[in-house]
């Protein structure tokens, strides 16, 4: 663990199992050890009659899911109106004005009832004033987004990278107030359609995801990845909803931890491949020194032996995603390839750029070139002189390479330090 430079705060969400709802964030927040009460007094707020929510009753316990432990919350109450949107974001937006919580607590909370409002004003084709929310108007709605602010407040996870695993919405056909309709429902992929936020069909044929919880995700989540990143996994809590599934625990799992940070940049590449075994070595050549100027990062060839027992070449190119096609019409042009594969790679690298220095050697006082590498905590990893200008200072001054390349990083090494 010596090798790692620094770590921050993380935040995994895991709903490829069971999908995700508003109670079950909630739930899953709480019990990674958020504040009961202040959770619970902010939820108590919306008993409030011109809010036209009457007897606001919070069911908050610990509970057992396919022998998982998770804690459960069921917010009810009775709802003395009906509910239009405009009308619930100003419930959702004036309740957190007067709770003691953060400025990005309220925006989240703010941002994640306008979500969900708009996603059901787009499906309905009606303006804000005038959508009835239906389910979405009870007051567990808004009594999960505005929990969820405080107990993310109350954790301080609102500073934490926070990474999504894709949603899975499950299947299959349910009833609601608008009729039957398939999973997911349309306000829930309206929302995920909204930030393009990856879902997953399954494991099993029923709704998983709700508006509520496709909201509040959406607006809580920094990245979605299908693994786990690179993490110290520090605290775990469960949330389970109210149903029970054959065969899944319905639950949702958030992680906290700290993520590894070794200094390196993790970026996408692509990388071009194809056998050849008909191809003489000049063409090779050229092909390597065309794709280079083409932008290809770097070519290399490797040996190989191929069908019918024929000594071959393997010609790699690494490329950025966005000149795969290009670059591939290059190495079929220049070489008769019937065939580019294409593989789409992860890398870490580091920062690097070109220092230019002036070097006196004897009379002669010339201007070379070194190549300084630093990861992103500006840690300088190596440095090299750029071998074109060591090989003409050698001609030049009648030394060998050896020495040209040390004189450089002498200079560099002193250019480097006055910089710091």
């Amino acid at each position: 663990m010596n090798s790692m430079l620094k770590t921050t705060k993380i935040v995994v969400i895991d709903p490829q199992m069971a999908g995700v709802a508003g109670d079950m964030i909630l739930g899953a927040l709480l019990d990674l050890g958020a504040n009961q009460k202040k959770v619970t007094n902010a939820i108590k707020s919306l008993e409030n009659s011109s809010y036209g929510y009457e007897k606001v009753s919070i069911d908050l316990k610990q509970t057992i899911n396919k022998d998982l432990k998770a804690t459960t919350i069921d917010v009810s109450a009775k709802t003395v109106s009906h509910m239009q949107g405009q009308k619930l974001i100003e419930i959702v937006e004036n309740c957190t004005q007067k709770l003691d919580i953060s400025q990005k607590a309220k925006q989240f909370a703010s941002n994640t009832i306008h979500t969900l409002v708009e996603a059901e004003t787009k499906i309905h084709n009606t303006s804000m004033d005038h959508t009835q929310m239906h389910e979405v108007g009870l007051v567990d709605t808004a009594a999960e987004i505005i929990g969820a602010a405080v107990a993310l407040d109350d954790l301080g996870l609102f500073d934490a990278k926070v990474y999504s695993t894709p949603v899975s919405v499950g299947g299959g056909l349910f009833k609601f107030s608008h009729g039957t309709v398939s999973s997911p429902a349309p306000a829930t992929l309206a929302i995920f359609q909204s930030k393009q936020f990856p879902i997953q069909g399954g494991p099993i044929g029923n709704e998983l995801a709700t508006p509520t919880g496709a909201a509040i995700l959406v607006n809580l989540v920094d990245e979605v990845n299908r693994f786990y990143p690179a993490m110290v996994p520090i605290k775990v809590g469960y949330g389970a909803g109210t149903k029970n599934f054959e065969g899944v625990s319905n639950v949702l799992r958030i992680t906290v931890g700290e993520s590894v940070d070794y200094g390196l940049i993790k970026e996408e590449i692509v990388v071009l491949e194809t056998n050849l075994d008909d191809v003489t070595g000049e063409i090779l050549g050229h092909t390597i020194e065309l794709l280079i100027q083409e932008g290809a990062k770097d070519v290399s060839i490797v040996s190989a032996v191929t069908k019918k027992n024929r000594p071959s070449q393997i010609l790699k190119a690494i490329v950025n995603k966005t000149d795969t096609e290009r670059l591939s019409r290059v190495i079929i042009d220049e070489t008769g390839t019937l065939g580019v594969r294409v593989c789409l790679c992860e890398r870490y690298v580091i920062n690097r750029e070109i220092v230019e220095l002036e070097l006196t050697v004897g009379a002669i006082t010339e201007k070379a070139a070194v190549k300084v590498a630093k990861d992103c905590n500006n840690k300088i990893v190596n440095i090299k002189p750029e071998f074109n200008d060591v090989e003409r200072l050698a001609k030049k001054s009648k030394k060998t390479a050896r020495e040209i390349s040390e004189l450089i990083m002498i200079k560099a090494q002193q250019v480097l330090n006055q910089k710091e």
